[in-house]
């Protein structure tokens, strides 16, 4: 078991498969980014190593990310090896859909079990300005993929800035009303190059529930108002799906936080807005044994820290957000 120095039980690791990506998110990423080179970051088999590692300290629950995960080559066979790995029970990914619907089936076939799609808008221009690339119909083709290969349940992450598609989110609520899906509306975070960027377009979750309580009245409270995951969950009246809202800046859910990063170049990031970080691949690479990098991993947990310090001016200036995983 891995308890950090507050008494939390971490059980939840998040790995990014790699930084590359196939848009350029806005509140991502600098349009002109230059991503590492692939020898930089974990190989195949440096990331199973890692996850039976992090198994034996009572993981269990691995999601996927990027950057994109699905531009990594061999994406397919790596969740099939993963999968098969004893003790890993839960098995997710999280992408921006623009390649999913020729991978859903394999992918759901290689042992993967749900998904979550990025997608910040319904409309077609706001999508390729809020993106610089990419079309949203590939988007819409990845859920309805995902749907077949019984990739359940469907989750929609949506980050909401202020100037971009804070009217948006009324649609995208609308989406839960036919279809059993959850739609998540995150509150925008703060790393490196879009520090000021957040300072002129960051909206708090009870704001954006507000412009969604507009159009629709009053939503119904969920699961006794307590945290799944790290959303708090509500419903339009009548409704088939679910509204969720991720309010990690302005309400942050560190008491019930289970979860590390691992970055694509091997670094395990203990808490997604603070800079402190662990090394592990190039320990691995230098010839460390099993029990040094468990030791550098528990020693890592045991130093998470409580939650991010933005109220005092300290943004995480490392990463970009493509960097970490989310």
């Amino acid at each position: 078991m891995a308890f950090d120095r507050y008494g939390r039980r971490i059980n939840y690791l998040r790995i990014s498969l790699t930084d590359h990506c196939n848009l350029r998110c806005v509140y991502c990423m600098p349009e002109d980014i230059r991503f590492q080179p692939n020898a930089e970051l974990m190989q195949d088999a440096e990331i199973l190593r890692l996850v039976r590692l992090f198994v034996g300290l009572g993981f269990v629950k691995f999601r996927l990310t990027g950057g994109e995960p699905t531009v990594r080559a061999g994406v397919v066979e790596l969740v099939r090896a993963m999968a098969s790995v004893p003790g890993v029970r839960s098995l997710s990914i999280t992408t921006n859909g623009i390649l999913f619907s020729r991978l859903a089936g394999p992918l759901a076939q290689a042992g993967l079990q749900r998904v979550n799609f990025s997608l910040d808008t319904l409309d077609p221009f706001k999508f390729q300005s809020m993106t610089r690339r990419g079309e949203i119909e590939d988007v819409w083709e990845g859920i309805a993929a995902a749907e077949r290969a019984g990739l359940a349940p469907i989750k929609i992450n949506s980050v909401v800035m202020r100037y971009y598609n804070l009217q948006d989110v009324v649609e995208l609520a609308r989406l839960t009303i036919e279809h059993p899906w959850q739609v998540r509306f995150i509150e925008m975070m703060p790393f490196a190059s879009s520090t000021d960027f957040w300072l002129d377009q960051g909206v708090t979750a009870e704001q954006i529930k507000t412009v969604i309580e507009s159009e629709y009245g009053a939503l119904e409270s969920l699961n006794d108002g307590n945290l799944d995951g790290e959303a708090r969950l509500f419903r339009i009246p009548k409704s088939c799906g679910e509204i969720g809202f991720i309010a990690t800046v302005s309400q942050p859910f560190c008491a019930s936080c289970t979860r590390v990063r691992l970055t694509a170049d091997g670094r395990l990031r203990l808490c997604l807005l603070r800079e402190k970080e662990v090394d592990l691949l190039r320990p691995m690479r230098a010839g460390a044994s099993d029990q040094e990098l468990r030791h550098l991993i528990q020693q890592g947990i045991w130093e998470k820290p409580w939650g991010h310090q933005l109220a005092k001016g300290e943004i995480p200036l490392n990463r970009a957000m493509s960097q970490i995983g989310g």
